[in-house]
């Protein structure tokens, strides 16, 4: 390794261990458990706010009553994963479920997936005994009285062709009701694919629909208070009216834009040590993420 490679190196592992001091240093500062806007995907830290209280209503509708296909909308950053996997642990004992991240895969492959996830190996690896294999479990499942469902995340990004093969896999089915419920979770791109011609019968079959709106003016302060009592804050830790004035011109009101904000923004009153986060704190926190 040349020299000022070798040096390069160093300086960046000092910066990150730098970084992650700090972020530990200001999680003590403002007696936190943990840091409360951290951008993964954590259902205990799940506000619901109006729009996310009515999208788990029409979820829980359109599963309970079985519906076959439901599809939640939103703008990136909205909270769709989040609200999905809370969705999920209020079926930990009563539900067979399978989560899918990674929607751009061959129908073969989403058939082995989806297997999988309900915990099975899949068997000869064609389509027709995967086929044959998944509509066993559902039968056996469904005898047992089990709900079971599967959610497609990022359902924008899969092909015509593959949502096609998914509207055949809604066939499976008893005289009474369907064997298993499909909830695609996309952008609303995923919306505008389903308009196409090409997909008229799968349209026909999603019987509930939901998009998923931003956080209101008013309700990007309780979103902020709440993840930071989350967090463990016994409330010492205060945003300027100003500065969330500015956090929700900046956002519009999207979760995951919020987090980035308020996480530099405390990172910053940490140096600062102050507990105030005002509206040059907010500014100079927007600066740096564009």
């Amino acid at each position: 390794m040349l020299l000022w490679q070798f040096i390069s190196l160093i300086v960046a592992i000092d910066k990150d261990f730098r970084v992650m001091y700090t972020m530990a240093m200001y999680t003590q500062f403002f007696n936190l458990k943990e840091k409360p806007f951290n951008i993964t995907v954590d259902p205990n830290f799940l506000y619901f706010s109006k729009t996310h209280r009515e999208a788990l209503s029409h979820l829980t509708y359109g599963i309970t009553e079985k519906k076959g296909f439901i599809a939640i909308t939103g703008e990136v950053g909205a909270g769709k994963t989040t609200l999905c996997k809370a969705f999920l642990s209020q079926f930990t004992d009563k539900a067979k479920t399978a989560f899918i991240f990674n929607p751009m895969l061959s129908g073969q492959q989403l058939l082995e997936a989806i297997i999988e996830d309900f915990g099975l190996t899949p068997e000869k690896k064609n389509k027709i005994n995967l086929f044959r294999q998944l509509n066993r479990f559902l039968i056996s499942e469904s005898v047992k009285g089990y709900n079971i469902f599967v959610i497609i995340d990022e359902a924008q990004n899969m092909k015509e062709s593959l949502l096609e093969e998914l509207r055949m896999l809604s066939n499976l089915e008893t005289d009474k009701e369907k064997l298993f419920q499909i909830v695609l979770v996309g952008q609303p791109q995923l919306r505008e694919k389903l308009n196409s011609p090409n997909l008229l019968q799968l349209r026909q079959r999603i019987a509930v629909k939901f998009h998923l709106l931003p956080l209101e003016k008013d309700e990007v302060r309780e979103y902020i208070h709440h993840r930071l009592k989350v967090a463990g804050s016994s409330g010492d830790v205060e945003f300027t009216p100003n500065a969330l004035e500015k956090i929700y011109m900046f956002t519009n009101g999207t979760p995951r834009l919020i987090n980035l904000i308020c996480d530099r923004a405390l990172l910053h009153g940490y140096v600062r040590e102050t507990k105030t986060i005002d509206e040059d704190i907010i500014n100079k926190s927007i600066s740096e993420i564009q």
